[in-house]
């Protein structure tokens, strides 16, 4: 399927994991323990389950890389760059150890299973942020041993926010290697809604609220400054968040400017606000976000920060199918708001500069 001869590459489509085949890349003490009791990962959180609602047909179903092929063919989707799906709770191991072994265990398989099995899939790998010296050595050996694009970071479940200082030394080795690093939302607890019926709120609030804490943090921070070789992608959160964090961290920043004495926040230059501050960035390559195609806003986002940053991502196989996807693809291209050139961005172009993808004759590949 040719989508107006323009290229679609897949910013954030997810695997599901088979967990048998994931355990058997762990040490041999989990094995006899873990073997038949399903996820691996904790549970994303209580909101998910114990509940009942509807799906779009054919969503969530159990897929590996034949199925991804067979989606790509199908909708018309040039390349994928893959998230995990129980791995998206990382962030709620508590144990050092487990975290460690889990993440390299995670990235073994994935490397095995998918990026062995076609150059058209890439990945974000997980590091475990639990430990920030681990995640460092782990985030050089998918990146230079194993050749994902980058690394994917919780947006929620850690127990400091994604700007804590804490975590600055894997964004010290992200800019050195120049590579990518993926927020992602789905664990949705501690962030005022635990009690909240029904679901459907809950999914629609809950990633844009998990990017906004971490994307807050990160420009607070003044990461995009201190590590500007890092790419930050802030993945199925939509865009309408984007347009409350320029509203609202410009007021903030204006009645709260935080005493400073170690210059370590946000640095602003002269007659500079927040937002212009992010739209800097955003122009200067290092803010991507995910968009799917129903978003009536997108055209006013990209009027905010330019057609830079805005990715599309099918969360495919999660709560989407074939059909939802292409009907997603082909509201992008016949967007009459949209120029030729933000399409061409947000189709492929966004997503081929945030994962580092390059062309080689007509097969994109990492770099």
């Amino acid at each position: 399927m040719a989508w107006n001869r323009m290229d679609v590459i897949d910013g954030d489509g997810h695997v599901m994991e088979d967990w048998e085949a994931l355990l058997a890349y762990m040490p041999a003490a989990y094995h006899d323990r873990f073997r038949g009791k399903g996820r691996l990962f904790p549970p994303l959180d209580h909101l998910h389950s114990a509940t009942l609602y509807e799906l779009v047909p054919g969503a969530f179903r159990q897929v590996g890389p034949p199925g991804w092929l067979e989606f790509m063919d199908d909708v018309g989707i040039d390349r994928a760059v893959l998230y995990p799906t129980g791995g998206l709770a990382v962030g709620k191991v508590i144990n050092g150890d487990f975290a460690i072994e889990i993440c390299q265990a995670y990235n073994n398989w994935f490397h095995d299973t998918y990026l062995k099995a076609s150059g058209r899939f890439q990945g974000l790998g997980l590091i475990p942020m639990q430990e920030p010296a681990e995640a460092v050595k782990e985030l050089r050996r998918i990146i230079e041993e194993l050749g994902f694009c980058g690394a994917m970071l919780p947006s929620m479940g850690l127990k400091g926010h994604l700007g804590g200082k804490e975590y600055w030394p894997v964004y010290a080795e992200a800019d050195r290697l120049g590579c990518c690093l993926g927020v992602h939302g789905g664990a949705h607890e501690g962030l005022g809604m635990d009690y909240l019926t029904p679901y459907a709120p809950i999914n629609g609030l809950g990633h844009p609220f998990g990017q906004m804490v971490g994307f807050a943090g990160f420009v607070f921070n003044g990461l995009f400054d201190r590590y500007p070789n890092m790419r930050m992608g802030f993945m199925e959160g939509g865009v309408a968040w984007i347009h409350t964090c320029l509203e609202r961290f410009d007021r903030g920043w204006e009645t709260h400017v935080q005493y400073d004495p170690r210059g370590e926040f946000i640095q602003l230059k002269p007659g500079e606000a927040v937002s212009d501050y992010i739209r800097r960035h955003a122009e200067e390559g290092r803010i991507f976000v995910g968009c799917e195609g129903t978003e009536p806003t997108l055209h006013h986002a990209i009027e905010a920060l330019g057609n830079k940053p805005f990715m599309f991502s099918s969360d495919f196989p999660h709560e989407v199918n074939n059909d939802y996807c292409k009907s997603e693809i082909r509201e992008i291209v016949e967007n009459a708001r949209l120029t030729d050139d933000d399409k061409h961005g947000v189709l492929h172009r966004n997503a081929e500069e945030f994962y580092g993808l390059a062309i080689e004759g007509e097969r994109r590949v990492a770099l």
